[in-house]
Order: C-alpha cells, then structure tokens, then sequence
C-alpha cells in the first residue's frame, strides 16, 4: 500500500517495500459527521470524533485511529485522556490525540467503549517527543508511549489536588477542533461511562503533536500500513532538522530575567560555575528563558557530603526556575537521585519531585500527577523520568551518559542523552550534558556544532584535581618479584599514610569473592560439567559453583589433569575486603556493592575514631565528607582489556568518578598495566582529549557515532528477510554479515515485534523448512550508512518491519539503532 500523496508542505514519505501488489487507499474527501446514534447509543453533537492513538505493539498498526465520541463521554474523552476501544475482537487501550467534527473515512464508525480516566496523562509536548523517539529509533509509538506514561493508579488518582491546581479549570470542550493545543489539556472529572464495539483506522497524516485529520479505512480493510512521515530535530544523526523557537513565550517581555528573579540566580564569584569557561554565561541564558546547549566537563570534589557536580546542577536548575520555566534532572541512579534533591534543597528550591520506579507503583503515580498537574516545577528521577511532563520546560540535565542504567533496554531501545536531546529542540529548552568523564557520542554533539563545550582552565583543573600516579610494571620493576603482587609496596605505603588523614577508597572492578576460577596445579580454567560455564566461589569455605547455571560442583576435579585444588583467576571485591582487612589490621574496612551484605553505601565517616577502608564496585563509591584522603584504583588492566568501542572512555569514567571524590590534597593511584591512552588520560584528568582522540579514529574507520548503524539481531532467515527489503544502495550504505552471535547476551528469544514461529505465521520463501528457529544460532547484520541519511535509514527499517509483522513472517528479529557495540 502506497502512503497518502504528499502535499507540497509534506516531505516524501515512503512506500511499504514488499506490499506492491496491495491496490493503494483511495482518497476521499472530508465526510461530513452523519451517524447520530449507533446501536441505540446517541453521539456527540460536537466534535463527534475522537482519533486515537492504541496501544498495539505490530509495526503495521502503528497509526492513529477513528471512533465515534459516545454523548455521555463528551465531556470526559478529551485530547491526552487513556481510553477503552474494539479494536478487531479485542478491547484495546489508547489515548485520545484529537477531537474533530468529521471523518475521512467513507464507512460507518464505532464508538469509544470507555473512558478509563478524564485525567490527561499525555501531554502535546510528551507526544511529540514520542513521536520524534519512535522515528529515530524505527520503533512504534506504542512502544515509547509504554515508557513514558506510567501505569495508572485510580486510587492516587481520585486523591485531593490542591485547590489552586490551574488544570482543575473544566472545559466543555465544545468550540472548535481540540487536537492536543500546546497550551496544555484539561483535567475534568472521571466518567465510567461505556459503550460500543468495532473500530476504524486513521492512517497517513503528518506526525506533529496534533496529529491532523487525514483519510482513514476501516481497522477489518486493512492489509498492511503506511509510514508516517516526521521531520526529525536536528541532533547528530538525523537527516532533517528543524530550529527551536528563538523567541520567548509571549507572556515573556523579550528574552530578559524576570523582574522578580533574584540577582543570585545566575551565580557570583562564589558559584560553583565562575570557575568553568561560560559557566555563568550559559546560567545567565538559562534564566532569560534562551536555550543553550552545553556539553559539561565537571570539576572534581566534595563540599561537605554532596559532590561539586550536583551542586553545579542545583544552581543551574536555580536559574532556570528563577526565569519562569521547569527544569528535568536524570541521572544514572536511586542515590544520585537523592543527591541532586539534596543540592536543590540547599540552593532553595524545596519544590520538587523524584521519579523512580523503585518508590513502587502508587509514590510513583502520585508523582507523575503532581509533575503533570504542574503542583512542582522541577523532576529529578532515574532513566524513565526523561518522559516527565514538566510544564513550560526550560532545562534538561542529563549527569553521567556513559553509565549503563541510562540505556533502555526494552524496544525501541531509546538512550535518555538522544531522547533529552530530542526533546530541547522539540520545546525550546536549554541542554546540559555533564559527566565526570567524557562518551564519543558527547565528543560528537560538540564536534557538529549542535553543542558548546563547559569546561574549566587546565590551571583550575590541576589545582582542584588530586596527584594521580600510575603503577605500572614498568614503574615498579625496580620493587622486583613485590612488583607482581596485587597491592604493591608502593600503594600499601601510600594507602597507611593516607588513613591518618581520612578514608582511604578502594575500586575493584568485579563483585563477589572469586568469580573465576582455574585448577591450581595445571591453571586450567574450571568448567561446569553441565553447561560448561565458569566456576567461582562465593566465599572462602564455600563449594564451586557455575556463574551461569548455579550448579554447585562440590566435587569438582579439572578435567585435564584430575586435581581438585582451585586458585584464583578473578578477584573480587569481598575477597579484596577480607586481604586488606589483614593487611591492615585495626582498620575497620567496609565494603560497597549491590552484592554486599550491606548493600551500596550512601556515605562514610570515621569509626571509633579510626578512618575507614571503603572497597567499593563502579558506580558504587559512597561520599566522604570532604574527600577521601587517598583512592587506590586496583585490577586497572581489566577495565581496558575488552574488544568493545567504549572500553577505554568507559574505563577513563569510572577512575574519574572514583578519583573525582579524592580531596585535591589527596592522591589517586592507578594499580595495574591498563592501555596506555585511558591510563595517561587519567593522570592528565583529560577525558575531552580522549574522546576526541577517539571519535577522529572513528571517523577514519566509519564507526559509530561518525556514522549512523543499525543492528538486526534475531533468526537467520528472519534476519535475511528483513534486511533484504531495505535498499542501502540509494543510502551510500554497507551491510556487515549477517555472522553467527551464538554467545551474545541478547540472544533472541521473546524480543523485537515479531512473535515466536507458530501457529498463523509464515515462513519466507527460501527459509529452511521444519526448522525450529529458536535453536539454531542467532545471527546479527549491522547496517551502516552516513550521518545525514539515518532518519531515511530508521525509517525503512519500520517500513520493512511493518511487512513482517503485517505477513506474519517467523522467527524472530531485533531491530536496534545506535547500538552501544557494532559486534
């Protein structure tokens, strides 16, 4: 099926490859409403329409749809509200985008079947961003509407607002066309009204936040989809662009500080930011309501128990609460979280919410609601909070875009530095990246010009920054056969001094007690008798048992010579814990992990007048007040000894978060022969020269992020099927493999939009017959084309997954754009 024939103000849009023998829709013109009642149920007199947007995960149903506003649901069914429709013989849920006098479709429409609630959970703004994440990483907005509006919570939901809430202000939704205006949706009382059955489709239309009235068919007609056509911000990436508003809101009397707005929201010579380069600059643009966009480098430090970099982000959020407008902090974790409220406590902002999922389903609701409602404007949360619906968005902060947690990983997979990207241009609002290291794809925002850098003078750096040593063999050959141990004399020494002056920090890269294993005579690596994964052991006294299955192996000989002693390969950090524990004896030493006993640790103090040893995983070091003394970075080979793209900026910010904790009188010692360009990256404390060393490598072997890739993950011939209906030729593209994944650890299973080989699926011609798909090994293609034509590139990948998922076609098949890794 063809799309709806662009109009001169439309950009092309394309054809579903593979669907050419489908007769295209015929286009009608606007019909007049006509149905009074349907099955005895009387409709609405005004705007009797209601497109609406269901939560249906095939690719080919990713559209909105058509149904007829029952008269008792008139007042309720407003733009952004969730609802109850048939769709085929199923109840389906979805949300209300536009109400409309008349239809396109030449057919008899049904009615809604219920309102589940009046409250207008989705926002224009939080739409459209949904739209632009879906087109950019060729998923469906069903998917990303999933991530960004919570599960609803009636109880919550029923609770008291405040009496000066402005979305209390009814609307009887009677004048005009109410298709999600910008100005934001009304909140009005709750309907448990129902009626209805069937439903109709409303396919091509321009993808906006107010998705406008286009031609539609009935859901029963259609044999396939049509691809919605959007124009893309313009980050790195995308193929189109459009500019932000430059001009403030009308109600804002030129782009100036509110008069009201106190002299110390932009900072002084006191403020954390006098000390980057255009620090106080990008704070004073923050409160004139401008939209600059900044790629941070922050300083290291502790001032009392919170670190320097949620300090910088309370007064930038300051200013921007203080010109009018809302802010968005998301950060990698629950304790960042609480750190960055604590930081806006202190600059004086004591209205705001958290968002995690964590706080469990009914806190998290009410949070939602008191960001939707407006009653708090600023939200601080983990990953999901990048959705929140903060009203009059005037800065989004995204702290530490390396870590992990910041990644999604359901489809389509959307990372929160490109969505809160994405979404700065999509509302005009100001951009701050900051990280105490510094990923390629950062490196590449300010490479394209999208973003300026923050940064403080190499003199201030090395003044705040702590000595970093590195000890590596060469350093401590002259210590002779000592130089092999795991704690050199050296850092032994360097840790003793230190703890007469405050805790000391030590970073291990691997939890547990051993991890790995190996016989202790013959050094061959111990193997499970089951699955042949690894063994370890969990602590001194305790069995083997294997890291992926859990067998214990309480017998255990090596195969290839019969003895039964173990050694270790892989230390762990309660190992580590429990030899400097001897090796320090009265030193009280603690351990912080997701594993421990304990838990990961908030922060540290002294212990019975004595300064601790804190062991700590990545991501894990807690906060001592006023730094540590000292920070022993152990295992610095293991961080760098993978294959990946990110293992060495990865590495670089880790060291530097650990290092960034360090007093500036302290010292920072680098233990272990790590690569040499992380390891004198971190001695320097220059992870910009890092990343940009990286990314003009990259850029000569087109890697991403100097290229936009596509990775196709699943079943052989699912893989071959859908690779083969996306024409790289015109895109100036390369496709590598498809090569065998059979260790990967997203191996297919259940993922990606088609479901599993089975009843009412059909094999593509040439696939091997009376093969189970799932068994055989998966297989990844990687799809490479330029910059500039990776919006065409995510946008035939949805159009070739619509035609899998519109015939039905087996196996299965993962569509990921910029993946972390291309193998």
């Amino acid at each position: 099926m063809s799309a709806t024939r662009p109009t001169s103000a439309e950009p092309q849009q394309d054809t579903l490859l593979g669907l050419d023998d489908v007769a295209p829709a015929r286009r009608r013109g606007p019909r007049a409403k006509a149905q009074v009642e349907t099955n005895g149920v009387p409709i609405a007199t005004t705007l009797p329409v209601a497109r609406v947007v269901l939560d249906l995960q095939p690719a080919h149903l990713d559209q909105p749809y058509d149904y007829l506003v029952p008269a008792t649901m008139t007042d309720d069914a407003q733009p952004g509200v969730r609802v109850k429709v048939r769709f085929g013989r199923q109840d389906v849920d979805g949300y209300v985008v536009a109400r409309q006098e008349t239809s396109d479709h030449d057919g008899r429409l049904v009615p809604l079947r219920r309102v589940v609630s009046a409250e207008p959970v989705l926002t224009p703004a939080v739409l459209a961003l949904a739209r632009a994440v879906a087109d950019r990483y060729a998923g469906t907005l069903a998917d990303v509407l999933r991530l960004a509006v919570p599960p609803r919570h009636a109880k919550v939901e029923k609770e008291a607002v405040p009496a000066d809430d402005p979305t209390l202000a009814g609307s009887d939704g009677a004048a005009g066309s109410s298709a999600l205006p910008g100005s934001g949706l009304p909140a009005l009382a709750g309907s448990d009204a129902a009626a209805g059955d069937v439903v109709r489709r409303q396919p091509s239309a321009p993808r906006s936040s107010a998705l406008p009235p286009g031609p539609s068919t009935p859901a029963h007609d259609i044999p396939g989809t049509t691809v919605l056509s959007v124009v893309s911000p313009s980050i790195p990436g995308t193929s189109t662009s459009v500019v932000s508003p430059s001009e403030p809101p009308p109600d804002v009397p030129g782009s100036t500080p509110s008069s009201d707005a106190p002299a110390s929201a932009v900072g002084d010579a006191s403020s954390v930011w006098a000390s980057y380069r255009g620090g106080q600059a990008f704070l004073r643009r923050v409160l004139a309501r401008e939209a600059p966009r900044a790629v941070w480098s922050a300083l290291p430090g502790v001032d009392d128990v919170l670190p320097h970099w949620a300090l910088a982000v309370g007064e930038a959020v300051r200013a921007c609460v203080a010109g009018g407008r809302g802010a968005l902090v998301v950060v990698p974790d629950a304790r960042d979280v609480a750190r960055v409220r604590s930081a806006l406590d202190r600059a004086g902002l004591p209205d705001h919410v958290q968002l995690l999922a964590d706080d469990g389903p009914a806190p998290r609701y009410r949070a939602f609601l008191s960001v939707l409602r407006g009653s708090v404007p600023v939200a601080v949360g983990t990953r999901a909070a990048m959705f929140a619906p903060v009203r009059d968005l005037g800065l989004v902060v995204l702290w530490g875009d390396g870590e992990d947690t910041l990644a999604e990983p359901h489809a389509p997979y959307p990372h929160a530095r490109d969505v809160l990207a994405l979404r700065a241009e999509l509302e005009g609002a100001a951009y701050l990246l900051g990280s105490p290291g510094r990923t390629v794809q950062a490196q590449a925002l300010l490479a394209s010009g999208w973003a300026r850098e923050l940064a403080a003078p190499r003199d201030v750096v090395r003044a705040r920054a702590p000595r970093v040593r590195a000890l590596t063999s060469v350093e401590l050959a002259r210590e002779g056969a000592a130089a092999a141990a795991r704690l050199p004399s050296a850092a032994w020494r360097a840790a003793r001094d230190a703890l007469g002056l405050g805790p000391v920090l030590v970073q291990v890269p691997r939890a547990g007690y051993l991890p790995v294993v190996a016989c202790a005579r013959c050094r061959t690596a111990a193997r499970c008798s089951a699955c042949h994964g690894p063994l370890g052991l969990s602590s001194a006294d305790g069995a083997p048992q294997c890291t992926w299955c859990g067998r214990l192996a309480g017998h255990w000989s090596c195969d290839e010579c019969g003895f039964t002693g173990l050694r270790s390969v892989r230390v762990g950090s309660e190992r580590t814990a429990e030899e400097l524990g001897r090796a320090f004896p009265g030193v009280p030493v603690r351990l912080s992990a997701a594993s421990a006993p304990g838990g990961v640790l908030d922060t540290v103090g002294t212990q019975g007048g004595r300064h601790p040893l804190i062991v700590a995983t990545p991501g894990a070091e807690p906060v001592a007040p006023g730094g540590y003394a000292a920070a022993l970075l152990l295992d610095a080979a293991v961080l760098t000894a993978g294959t990946g793209l990110a293992v060495a900026t990865e590495a670089l910010h880790r060291w530097l978060a650990a290092a960034s904790l360090v007093r500036s009188d302290g010292q920072v010692l680098l233990v272990g022969d790590a690569a040499p360009a992380p390891t004198q990256a971190l001695v320097r404390f220059d992870p910009a020269g890092l990343a940009d060393r990286e990314l003009a490598e990259r850029a000569q072997l087109d890697l991403p992020p100097a290229v936009r890739v596509a990775a196709v993950t699943g079943d052989r011939f699912a893989v071959d099927a859908l690779v083969s209906r996306v024409d790289l030729a015109d895109l100036q593209g390369v496709l590598l493999g498809p090569v065998e994944v059979p260790d990967a650890p997203d191996r297919p299973g259940a993922v990606g939009r088609s479901e599993p080989a089975g009843a009412g699926q059909r094999r593509p011609q040439g696939s091997p017959a009376g093969r189970a798909a799932t068994l055989d090994a998966p297989v990844r293609a990687v799809l490479r084309v330029p910059l500039a034509r990776g919006g065409e590139l995510a946008r035939r990948l949805h159009a070739s997954l619509a035609v899998r998922s519109a015939r039905r076609e087996g196996g299965t098949a993962r569509v990921q754009l910029d993946p972390k890794e291309m193998l």
